[in-house]
């Protein structure tokens, strides 16, 4: 007999075998491209190596200062989402160590002062409110264009932060009814209470208890209970159990190792288990608050687009927010942080020209770390 209905030689198997699946078609199509541009890397002369492995920050500094002036109509589907487009911009143009001229930096503050609810929090743009934001744009007919929303307050506050100064700074009402419940609104909610030095145990009780049940088996952390873990919930829940202390509660063991599997062999990061690698994920994955130590010294050579900004992976389009995240990646992988909270973080591997090196970025809030020190005195004063 040459073999049973479950034997690796019958017709089934050997179907199986010879059909890849649409996932494995992906999957080697991303690793080809992206080994593609390492082989091509490597055939260059070390001059031009060299040249390759430059940030370009003039063509960065271009790409995002055009997109603060103006952006074409293909962003109008973003419409609910302005202040993150603020918030991937400047942080962008921050980590390069520049900052945004003084008309646009007024501009923008005037902007979102007009996204911002007379009771507190932030809509998703002038006479707006519930964005439900990045990424995900849910319609709830009750609570929509009513309420500010948790994901654009985060980040009309870290861009506020980011531009520093007391016309920033002052500009946020401290003072939501409704709402989506998921550890992302658990950490947006405590970010930006943290960052303003609001948070108290009331705001505090039970977000421990609702993140513990979103950890899964795999070890990363899910949106919520019974879903599966993803980079950006495991990101969110982590950072916000460290800043509510309660981070030991977590099975961090099994955290590492979900996290250390999620680097796909191109050297980037996926965001769950059997996907893609993305750019972005060098921050959620790769950032050091979840302490694991892989390096990210490709990303320059296969992220950045040669016009500038960043991109998924090789193949796609540049856009802010890769550039955003892909940056701050980079930067939490080039600074070498200490447990000591008054000793500044130092350079540990730059790859490339030492211009190469970007400002350094607190780990749990994703702003540039002098930013976060001034707002910190700012709103610790008041």
């Amino acid at each position: 007999m040459s073999g049973s209905a479950i034997g690796t030689d019958s017709p089934a198997a050997e179907m199986a075998a010879a059909t890849p699946t649409v996932t494995q078609k992906d999957q080697w199509m991303v690793e080809s491209q992206v080994f593609h541009t390492y082989q091509h890397y490597s055939s260059l002369p070390s001059k031009a190596q060299a040249v390759l492995l430059e940030l370009q920050r003039d063509k960065h500094m271009e790409f995002l200062t055009k997109g603060l002036r103006q952006l074409g109509p293909s962003f109008s589907v973003l419409d609910a989402n302005r202040p993150w487009l603020c918030y991937w911009i400047i942080h962008s143009i921050a980590l390069l160590g520049d900052s945004v001229h003084d008309n646009l930096e007024q501009s923008a503050v005037d902007f979102l002062n007009r996204c911002q609810d007379p009771e507190g929090g932030y809509g998703g743009g002038p006479g707006q409110a519930s964005c439900f934001a990045i990424l995900y744009v849910f319609y709830r007919i009750d609570i929509c264009f009513l309420l500010p929303h948790l994901a654009t307050t985060y980040a009309a506050v870290n861009t506020l932060t980011t531009l520093g100064g007391y016309r920033s700074l002052s500009s946020i009402n401290r003072m939501h009814h409704g709402g989506e419940i998921d550890v992302r609104a658990c950490y947006t909610a405590i970010s930006v209470a943290s960052a303003l030095s609001i948070l108290d145990d009331e705001l505090v009780q039970n977000v421990g208890n609702y993140i513990l049940s979103c950890q899964t088996y795999e070890g990363g952390i899910a949106g919520e209970p019974g879903s599966e873990a993803h980079g950006g919930y495991t990101f969110c829940g982590f950072a916000t159990m460290l800043l509510i202390n309660e981070a030991n509660r977590l099975d961090l063991a099994r955290l590492i190792d979900w996290v250390v599997f999620r680097q796909g062999v191109e050297g980037g990061f996926q965001g769950r288990t059997n996907k893609l690698v993305d750019g972005c994920y060098s921050f959620w994955q790769g950032n050091k608050v979840l302490k694991e130590l892989l390096s990210l010294t490709r990303l320059p050579i296969v992220g950045r687009e040669v016009e500038g900004g960043f991109r998924d992976k090789p193949g796609k389009n540049r856009d802010h927010y890769h550039t955003c995240y892909c940056l701050s990646g980079l930067s939490a992988a080039q600074y070498s942080y200490s447990e000591d909270a008054d000793s500044p973080p130092l350079p540990r591997a730059v790859l490339g020209p030492y211009s190469n090196l970007l400002e350094p970025i607190h780990p749990l809030y994703n702003v540039v770390l002098e930013r976060y020190y001034e707002a910190y005195e700012f709103f610790s004063r008041r």
